[in-house]
């Protein structure tokens, strides 16, 4: 990934920075994104894109680690907020094989995991296809990358 230092922030009204992502947002609840919003943004972003990975998943896969929970992308520059459970923008393929939103879902007895949510901002309106997996989202993102920034949340399966 491209190095695209920022000031954009960006926050979540379901949990605080390095706090508890609530049950609902996870595999074990409703399996719903939580609601997500940024702010500050580089002055020529045209579009958002937004992640959810985990680092702390056991897995080393198609040439990446972790496992990636939400790839989501062509969102208009205007938008600067998720609602929970968005519907908003294109969904890629996270690794659960499904386009859209998998919430956390680490295994069982494998301890404390942090999921990274990340924010892009982009130069120009990509209007890529639905199903690109986070590999293939970036290969086209990167090069119109301008900034980005992270919040991250913990869970823990019982």
């Amino acid at each position: 990934m491209a190095f695209a230092l920022s000031t954009m922030q960006l926050e979540s009204s379901a949990f605080e920075s390095q706090g508890r992502i609530p049950t609902k947002h996870t595999g074990e609840g409703d399996d719903v994104s939580p609601a997500l919003s940024w702010r500050d943004a580089p002055q020529d972003t045209k579009a958002f894109a937004v992640i959810c990975h985990d680092p702390d998943a056991p897995l080393v896969q198609n040439g990446t680690y972790g496992f990636v929970h939400w790839v989501l992308y062509n969102l208009p520059a205007s938008t600067t907020r998720l609602e929970e459970g968005a519907s908003e923008g294109t969904a890629g393929v996270n690794d659960f094989g499904k386009q859209g939103y998998g919430g956390p879902m680490p295994p069982p007895g494998h301890g404390l995991h942090q999921y990274y949510f990340w924010v892009l901002a982009l130069d120009s309106e990509l209007d890529l296809p639905a199903g690109l997996s986070l590999g293939e989202f970036l290969s086209k993102a990167e090069p119109h990358l301008l900034g980005m920034n992270r919040l991250v949340g913990t869970y823990q399966r019982d």
